[in-house]
């Protein structure tokens, strides 16, 4: 697997999400910027459905595909703002990013990890970063970090066994 990095630049993050809606559309910009608010795995954010989401709460519940274990996720402002519109947008949509491509297939499903994964790609050539869907955990956990979060949180929200292994993950080794 290669190594993808944090993007540490709030001008890069910010880059990102402008090249990924105008190169990708609104999609993939909505999902790197969610990710990036949530830190959930990309196989976790796509598999998100509606009936997961308590906004009254403010709360995202996911089994975790990698672990299987059950994780509440509180939502920010952000993230909560992504969430109403395309709620709004697409009001009868089971997932919250559920593919619109009319392929004969009237199957119901979120988009695909490996297209978004593609257009990560892409936009990471653009920019000289090496860009993936890990990225965007990678990019919230070194946020907290900057912030001043203590490693020990950053392993309780990134799920991690230790805060050793979030110490590598964000690559403060």
């Amino acid at each position: 697997m290669n190594e993808v990095e944090a993007v540490k630049c709030p001008d890069d993050i910010s880059a990102v999400h402008s090249l990924l809606r105008k190169h990708g559309g609104q999609d993939y910009a909505d999902i790197w910027k969610l990710g990036i608010n949530v830190a959930l795995r990309i196989s976790d954010l796509l598999a998100i459905e509606m009936a997961d989401l308590d906004l009254s709460r403010r709360e995202i519940t996911v089994i975790e595909k990698k672990t299987s274990k059950k994780r509440v996720v509180r939502l920010n402002e952000p993230a909560l703002e992504i969430i109403h519109r395309r709620r709004s947008e697409y009001p009868y949509d089971r997932f919250l990013f559920q593919t619109h491509a009319n392929r004969g297939r009237s199957s119901i499903k979120p988009l695909d990890r490996s297209t978004v994964a593609r257009k990560f790609k892409e936009i990471g050539d653009i920019l000289g970063v090496k860009l993936s869907t890990h990225s965007m955990r990678k990019t919230r956990g070194y946020a907290l970090h900057k912030q001043g979060v203590s490693i020990e949180q950053i392993a309780r929200i990134l799920n991690h066994s230790s805060p050793a292994v979030s110490m590598k993950y964000i690559g403060l080794t």
